[in-house]
């Protein structure tokens, strides 16, 4: 079961950066940024690896991994700005966002202040929820867009980067990298699918607290 879950995601980010493109990178991060657990941490590797095959170019391929998060950000904004916490805490449970992470962005917004919009975009989980707190506090939409973008494209670039790397690294027979991966392919599994294990349990615990 978790092995198709592993794949169905994979078929489906690979399908979508290979037939749109650049835009397809852009809806995928906006589809992240709108808080639907689609990570950003398979989306922009795999466009790294288009990079290092020669079908897109590294900052660009960037540039619309961020202007994606901003897209996506503007929904989550909006749904702090017009109906505040409450609407976020009704709607939450059907993003399977849980009210400890919706919480710990609204700490985070009200002890940093409209910086955090900025600082968060390059940590993970967190700067998925950021919105949130920046809308409900109705902070000004240019200034939001202009850190989401800021905060997000150095995020975007080293994961594009990292794939690209990757990318490299895998085709280079000499490879350590390369080598190590061969050997260790049951181990990466088993973490990959520990990882999609504790994301799905973590993500059902979120929305049976808002059962």
């Amino acid at each position: 079961m978790f092995e198709q879950i592993i794949e169905t995601l994979k078929v489906f980010t690979v399908s979508t950066i290979g037939q749109l493109g650049y835009i397809g990178v852009m809806l995928l991060m906006a589809i992240e940024s709108a808080c639907i657990p689609l990570p950003s941490e398979i989306i922009m590797p795999f466009a790294g690896y288009l990079v290092y095959l020669g079908h897109m170019d590294l900052w660009t391929a960037a540039f619309f991994g961020a202007l994606g998060c901003n897209i996506g950000s503007e929904a989550a904004y909006w749904l702090g700005a017009l109906g505040g916490r409450p609407a976020i805490h009704r709607y939450s449970k059907y993003l399977f966002i849980s009210k400890k992470e919706v919480e710990k962005a609204e700490k985070w917004f009200n002890k940093y202040g409209e910086l955090t919009v900025f600082l968060s975009r390059m940590l993970p989980v967190i700067r998925t929820f950021i919105a949130f707190p920046a809308g409900v506090a109705k902070m000004n939409r240019l200034r939001f867009h202009i850190y989401t973008f800021i905060g997000s494209y150095p995020w975007c670039l080293l994961l594009a980067w990292a794939g690209l790397k990757a990318g490299q690294a895998w085709d280079d027979k000499n490879s350590m990298l390369r080598q190590v991966i061969h050997k260790a392919d049951f181990v990466i599994l088993s973490i990959a699918v520990l990882a999609i294990i504790w994301f799905i349990r973590s993500r059902i615990k979120a929305f049976k607290e808002y059962a």
